[in-house]
């Protein structure tokens, strides 16, 4: 089958990432836009080169996987800094229209996200004054919501009175708010005319109160009254939502529905809430098999594919914490985890890895058990990069849609776990001063940067038994936007 994907941005997780999947599947042929029409972190891609590149690709294509924040704002980073009017906005979503009508058989899947509302002071992906006022504008409205739907504490109280907010920063955050949300409204319409086959509204860096659930409880209420149930689904994520929607076009053209049976690496696991989530992991992990158009068994018999879903045993911690919390020995058993891996994998079972034990990178010990049984090579899905939903999509459509695994199983350990969880550290605060630049600034020496943390890679990676089945020869990295946050890497 032949898919089209617009991505919801540039960065290798999103332009990448669905790339490794679908060659790694002779039946699938993926088409992306080069990289030059897309945007370069804060510019804006141009609309018309979009427009241009959409209207020529989708006449030959059965499916249409699409960005609406790429076409409507020109990126995601675009839908949190735009100026447009509603009046511009409607004029390019009815690119969609278009497409139907040159292209009557083509399957439209679309993303839409609730426009995020991060919990500090950065201006790095916000507008500027978000530097300033980041935290404030965040917290006041959790703790306004919160004292709507429930009670506050006296400190709660204390600290919701002593948030000060410029009107004009309020102004042009809440207008652009508005303006966001009113375009996902306009785009229900078009789901419930047919225009769009099938509409996922993800929320990035959620939260249970404040603007984000605000935002998604209107959008909720509205999908009721329209008894569009099924043919939309809201729920954490963003960057993996590509990729999921990818393996939906994939199943429904083969018109197969896989059984996945998951488990868990704690018995408290299904039940924690994760980083930048607003719901228990499992709630999440329904939502995900089901976006794909799989469904979800509770019985392994009865399954195709078994998931393994690395959790912590009781809290979250990030990867790169240097103090462990005890419950993750205390209420995980991780050794009982990989025998169970183990026993499925020598049973012939396809078995793919979530691995959310930690936010923002793997779990070091986990592949070190994996590796000492010679599993890594093994699994048909494996990732575990930054939140518990971006690695699950990935996971998820790996496991459906691809069918060559140790190259991508590969490309995660080195980034998902030795870049995140280990490299990326040591740089921070080893190589960084040492070279006088900043997790933000590299100066001239980015080069250098890259060469350094591409050695460092390999020097990790050579230490598994899969290197040795597997030999890399070296790991180019490149810095998509410049920063230490995320890399993309090259190797053979």
């Amino acid at each position: 089958m032949r898919i089209l994907l617009l991505p919801l941005d540039e960065r290798p997780c999103n332009y990448i990432y669905p790339q490794m999947i679908a060659s790694s599947n002779h039946s699938v042929h993926l088409t992306m836009p080069p990289l030059d029409i897309l945007p370069k972190k804060k510019i804006p891609a141009s609309f018309n080169r979009i427009r241009q590149y959409l209207l020529k690709e989708a006449v030959t294509q059965d499916a249409l996987v699409i960005s609406l924040d790429m076409l409507l704002y020109g990126g995601l980073l675009s839908s949190r800094l735009h100026h447009l009017t509603e009046d511009i906005l409607e004029e390019h979503l009815d690119v969609l229209q278009e497409l139907k009508t040159l292209n009557p058989h083509l399957k439209i899947y679309a993303f839409q996200c609730i426009m995020r509302c991060p919990q500090y002071n950065s201006s790095e992906e916000e507008p500027d004054y978000y530097e300033d006022y980041g935290y404030a504008l965040f917290k006041k409205k959790y703790l306004e919501d919160k004292e709507e739907r429930e009670t506050l504490t006296s400190e709660e109280e204390i600290e919701k009175n002593s948030l000060h907010i410029p009107e004009e920063v309020i102004r042009d955050y809440e207008d652009r708010r508005l303006i966001n949300c009113r375009m996902n409204s306009k785009t229900l319409e078009l789901l419930e005319n047919n225009v769009i086959d099938f509409l996922v509204i993800p929320q990035d860096d959620s939260s249970p109160f404040g603007y984000t659930a605000k935002d998604q409880k209107i959008i909720l209420k509205e999908i009721k009254e329209k008894c569009l149930e099924f043919k939309v689904m809201v729920y954490p994520g963003a960057d993996e939502v590509g990729m999921s929607l990818m393996t939906r076009a994939y199943n429904d053209y083969y018109q197969v529905h896989p059984k996945i049976y998951p488990f868990y690496a704690s018995i408290l696991g299904p039940q924690i809430v994760p980083l930048y989530e607003d719901r228990p992991m499992f709630e999440s992990l329904k939502s995900h098999i089901l976006v794909t158009g799989a469904r979800l068994v509770m019985d392994d018999s009865n399954a195709n594919i078994v998931l393994a879903v690395n959790c912590p045993g009781k809290i979250m911690q990030e990867s790169f914490d240097k103090k462990k919390d005890v419950s993750y020995s205390s209420y995980r058993q991780l050794m009982s985890f990989v025998e169970r891996i183990k026993e499925y994998v020598e049973e012939g079972r396809s078995v793919g890895v979530i691995d959310s034990a930690y936010a923002n990178g793997g779990d070091y010990e986990l592949i070190r058990y994996l590796d000492h049984y010679n599993l890594l090579e093994e699994l048909k899905g494996y990732a575990g990069w930054n939140t518990n939903c971006n690695t699950t999509g990935t996971v998820l459509s790996e496991i459906q849609v691809g069918e060559i695994h140790a190259p991508n199983t590969v490309y995660h350990l080195i980034e998902d776990v030795f870049y995140q969880a280990k490299v990326r550290q040591k740089v921070i605060e080893e190589d960084l001063p040492e070279l006088g630049l900043s997790y933000y600034d590299f100066k001239d020496k980015e080069d250098l940067v890259e060469k350094r943390i591409g050695e460092a890679l390999l020097k990790e990676y050579s230490t598994l038994n899969i290197s040795h089945k597997y030999p890399i020869n070296s790991i180019e990295v490149i810095m998509p936007w410049h920063r230490m946050f995320e890399i993309g890497a090259k190797f053979k």
